[in-house]
């Protein structure tokens, strides 16, 4: 269970949050520049809040007036918009970039299963600038799931797709996670995507979540102004 209580100033507000994930997909989705990438960069140790807690399980990531853990010892996978892939490395380079080189023959098969699931094994030799955005999506997935973390973080990873290719994608994530069964926390834009992959949806505006649907409860929303009045 991840567990997260922060606040920090931002620019023109404070952001003000308090929630909890399970072994789920829950959804950070509002406006453009109302803090859900701040929460993730928070959550991923890129960065700290002012005042709270941030715990996964049993392990305390940030508490004020202790220090926190550092970013490659929180066990996180995080999957960015742009998916920062190294250009200068292979397919395959960038998928064990961070990875134990002591880890076990059972974490090696983790690997080699990835790849199989992800169905980029053609991909292993090339270079990010040889393959398509989708393919590119699927490598910065794996890479983010190679070290085997404990929670998921993903940034607008679909945003950049064609439709067809985003929907394979959808579908390729459901079946991971149901696999890994680990917490993920995912930013979007995407109404409809929100609503596909998400067991739970955190409205946010300006820093802090104005409205929360579940699976159970959720209504399909048509539009973004349909959303904004839905807060």
């Amino acid at each position: 269970m991840l567990v997260v209580e922060i606040q920090k100033r931002l620019h023109h507000f404070e952001l003000d949050v308090h929630f909890s994930v399970g072994n789920e997909i829950v959804v950070l989705f509002g406006p453009s520049g109302s803090g859900k990438t701040t929460i993730l960069n928070n959550v991923s140790g890129l960065s700290h809040p002012e005042q709270g807690t941030i715990q996964l399980g049993d392990v305390t990531y940030f508490s004020k007036g202790k220090k926190p853990i550092p970013v490659q010892r929180r066990k996180i996978g995080y999957l960015f918009q742009d998916y920062a892939l190294f250009p200068h490395m292979t397919v395959e380079k960038n998928i064990l970039y961070g990875v134990n080189k002591q880890q076990s023959k059972g974490h090696t098969e983790v690997i080699s299963s990835l790849i199989e699931e992800l169905g980029i094994e053609h991909l292993l030799s090339k270079y990010p600038k040889q393959i398509s955005g989708g393919e590119k999506q699927r490598v910065a997935l794996t890479r983010a799931l190679a070290t085997e973390p404990r929670l998921l973080l993903l940034d607008e990873p679909f945003s950049a797709l064609d439709s067809k290719t985003r929907i394979q994608c959808h579908e390729q994530l459901l079946t991971l996670h149901k696999k890994w069964n680990i917490p993920i926390l995912l930013v979007t834009h995407n109404l409809e995507e929100a609503q596909k992959l998400g067991d739970r949806i955190l409205f946010m505006e300006k820093g802090k979540f104005v409205n929360e649907t579940s699976k159970s409860n959720i209504t399909p929303i048509k539009s973004e102004k349909q959303a904004v009045e839905t807060f």
